[in-house]
């Protein structure tokens, strides 16, 4: 019998002042982990229509034109299954967990990420997960990004959830992270304040704005510098998606490794083929984002007693920092 392949169907009117532009380029707005790439497939195997007509992938979207597409979705379990996988519990009670995680690891399953995540594992430590979420991310209130290491609170219970997640939406939560990033800062400390809203260029990415986006808020303090990089502690006062990896980017100083925003390519330093080999070696270090969520405080829902956790930085980051202070 033929395997079902399931289709997400979407229906896009152009709005009025739309100025032209590609329909490859257009549709990687709207249709989710659609790259340019994905959306030239869709077009050549006759899976989107402009006004019930099929067109080109340089076809011009132009206002009022009605657009339908269906994307393929990657077949997915019906429900998130425990998996025996081993966990930094930094602490534990009846009511939450703070998991330290591990670079690498993704939150809670999702396209293309069915197994091996956060959630698969606490699963397995535990039957206790809130439930207030949508199917698959139990006990989830907030998020760090795969290659991003560090502490992460999970819930227990919904009334449990919803009172931490009141004090992330209000901001009054302690995230610090440490980084190591590329070039050294004019001031030792400062606040970054951009609005960041998604690319148009890749759906996949965020960027800073002046006129639209949400705003956004880091406060960064440099604790040491070396000869083209600096470690820096920062502070989050709001928690966009990516938002520490956007906002040193803006300012040209990309998190070291970090191949989304520029942090693989070489920006400081002089031309001598000596000092490119060690950058590359240092790069070979850290094939990820140098960037790990280090401390976490908030006022526990039940005891209302202000807690905070700390977590040691990983080894890779630990090991590019020796490497940068024996310049």
């Amino acid at each position: 019998m033929a395997k079902l392949v399931k289709e997400k169907k979407y229906r896009i009117e152009v709005p009025e002042g739309k100025k032209k532009e590609r329909i490859d380029t257009f549709l990687t707005h709207f249709i989710e982990n659609a790259t340019r790439s994905k959306i030239q497939k869709l077009i050549s195997e006759k899976m989107v229509f402009v006004n019930g007509k099929t067109v080109k992938s340089n076809y011009l979207v132009k206002p009022l034109d009605v657009i339908e597409a269906s994307h393929p979705i990657a077949p997915r379990p019906e429900e998130t299954e425990p998996e025996e996988i081993p966990l930094d519990i930094v602490f534990e009670d009846e009511y939450l967990i703070i998991v330290n995680k591990p670079a690498g690891m993704v939150a809670h399953p999702a396209y293309a990420n069915y197994t091996g995540t956060l959630v698969n594992a606490l699963l397995h430590h535990t039957k206790k997960l809130s439930d207030l979420n949508e199917p698959g991310r139990p006990g989830i209130v907030h998020r760090i990004d795969k290659n991003t290491s560090g502490l992460l609170v999970v819930a227990k219970d919904d009334w449990t959830h919803a009172k931490l997640a009141e004090q992330f939406s209000k901001h009054t939560v302690e995230r610090e992270y440490q980084a190591v990033c590329w070039g050294k800062f004019d001031k030792s400390e400062g606040i970054i304040e951009k609005k960041i809203t998604r690319s148009k260029s890749d759906r996949k990415k965020f960027t800073v704005s002046s006129t639209e986006g949400k705003e956004a808020i880091t406060i960064y303090k440099v604790l040491e510098e070396f000869e083209f990089a600096s470690y820096i502690k920062l502070n989050l006062k709001t928690g966009r998606t990516h938002q520490i990896r956007v906002h040193l980017a803006s300012m040209n100083k990309p998190i070291f490794g970090d191949a989304t925003y520029g942090g693989t390519k070489i920006l400081y330093g002089n031309d001598l083929h000596k000092m490119k080999s060690r950058i590359q070696n240092l790069l070979g270090i850290m094939p990820r984002q140098a960037l790990h969520a280090k401390t976490l405080g908030f006022r526990h829902p039940h005891t209302k007693e202000l807690v905070r956790f700390d977590s040691e930085l990983p080894d890779d980051i630990k090991t590019l920092i020796d490497k940068l202070r024996t310049a």
